[in-house]
């Protein structure tokens, strides 16, 4: 089958220590933690206070702006920590889980649901925030129906998971998922799947099928969208991760919020690179005690992938959303006369001045390194290179520096995130925080727009 959706621009990065198909189960883990900043624009009110027990799927705190939507325990123990930062900004509240009930939701036969219904057990149950909303990557409103709702299965950035492979033991609920998901929208939920493979993806019913192909950022819910079907002004489209499809049929399987988590932990620093089923919010410890890590270096742990992810501790928690946790080398070596071409060119570049690309098939060995400063902000065409949106990266990064809402609008602001920057991040000379200055950008619109 040819793709539907082919893209050109954009760069694959091999590296080493991509999780093998191997699954197993995590440790048991003591902790577990909500981080209201895994919730992009969400200002919470705690519902709980230290000490107080919990049940699983008890709701935690709720968001300032939409009361209704509610965030709940992934299990069941008691308010352990409340940890806070400046200006007493929540940063995380930590759970210390204990045996206990969990709260059942009475879900209607299929047959006998509807949209408000649907919506109705989504809110009460908290897996709401599962579901997140373009422009701007909010969480969803629920009042509104969305023009589509698009899902991605296929994983571009370096280390990332394989779907086929993570969802192949749920593919009932996933299915269920994908039912349920179709009461939202009025049109069919898009499913974007690898071109060359598309495994029992294609035999889920209901949806419309994207079979895509390409390099990194080739799977971007972005780019899916703006090939597929743009963002007109006014419109809203709604994104859910393949496992939280899942986990949205196994809540109207069971009545139970479902927060399972399986984990792809790879990287170069990973001593037994696999997959771990765990829980949204579990310890990192829990999964590198069944994968490993070499311990006698410094290493960066990263919830997410490396272009984008967030840097955590090795004693952290793991994010809401992510599937992957990445662990590399730290950065924390310099080179002698490093800016010189054809020096340690085994360190993945897109620079023609470097031989990286011979050692591409055996996977690239990367750290955190900068390799160099920032510096100053010229056009090269390098960030075109990389960008496969039919957008001027360059214009609108400057345009949202200099906070200019009109031009921001003109060039495309509504149709990206930060993510679709990562590679530029990776590929840009000059250094620069893409990714934070759009994120800034579309914090701006949303205080003056909305």
């Amino acid at each position: 089958m040819s793709a539907d959706i082919s893209i050109q621009r954009g760069a694959t990065i091999h590296l080493k220590g991509r999780a093998e198909k191997i699954l197993s189960e995590a440790s048991p883990s003591k902790t577990f933690a909500l981080k209201p900043d895994n919730f992009f624009g969400i200002v919470p009110r705690l519902m709980v206070k230290e000490g107080d027990k919990i049940a699983k799927g008890a709701p935690v705190f709720y968001a300032k702006k939409n009361p209704q939507i509610v965030f709940v325990s992934p299990v069941s123990g008691i308010v352990k920590e409340i940890q806070r930062g400046a200006k007493r900004k929540i940063l995380k509240i930590v759970i210390e889980a204990q045996k206990g009930e969990a709260i059942v939701h009475k879900i209607p036969s299929l047959n006998r649901l509807d949209r408000k219904t649907v919506t109705d057990i989504l809110l009460k149950s908290g897996a709401w925030p599962f579901i997140k909303q373009r422009p701007y990557g909010v969480l969803a409103d629920p009042d509104l129906t969305p023009k589509s709702i698009y899902i991605s299965t296929y994983a571009s950035a370096p280390l990332n998971v394989d779907f086929q492979f993570l969802l192949k033991n749920n593919q009932k609920d996933f299915q269920t998922g994908i039912d349920i998901l179709n009461f939202m929208t009025d049109t069919a939920v898009n499913l974007s799947v690898e071109s060359s493979y598309l495994g029992f993806f294609e035999n889920i019913k209901g949806v419309n099928l994207l079979p895509v192909k390409g390099p990194h950022p080739a799977g971007n819910v972005s780019v899916h969208i703006h090939k597929h079907d743009p963002i007109n002004m006014g419109e809203k489209v709604w994104e859910v991760r393949p496992e939280d499809v899942a986990n949205i049929g196994k809540l109207f399987t069971t009545g139970e919020f479902s927060a399972r988590r399986t984990i792809a932990v790879a990287g170069e620093s990973v001593s037994y690179p696999h997959y771990v089923i765990t829980t949204i919010g579990a310890l990192i410890s829990s999964v590198t005690d069944i994968t490993g890590y070499d311990n006698k270096q410094q290493n960066r742990f990263i919830n997410g992938d490396v272009l984008t992810g967030n840097a955590e501790a090795p004693d952290g928690h793991l994010d809401f959303h992510n599937n992957l946790l990445s662990i590399i080398p730290e950065g924390n070596r310099y080179r002698m006369l490093g800016w010189l071409p054809f020096v340690d060119n085994k360190i993945p570049s897109l620079s023609k001045t470097s031989l990286s690309w011979l050692f591409a098939s055996k996977g690239h060995s990367v750290d955190t390194n900068m390799n160099g400063e920032e510096r100053a902000f010229v056009v090269t065409g390098e960030m075109e290179k990389v960008f496969p949106m039919n957008i001027y990266p360059m214009q609108l990064l400057k345009a949202c520096m200099a906070g200019d809402i009109e031009r921001m609008e003109a060039l495309g602001i509504y149709e990206v995130l930060p993510e679709d920057f990562g590679l530029i991040d990776y590929a840009n000379t000059s250094k620069i925080e893409a990714q934070e200055i759009i994120k800034q950008g579309i914090e701006l619109m949303i205080k003056e727009v909305g």
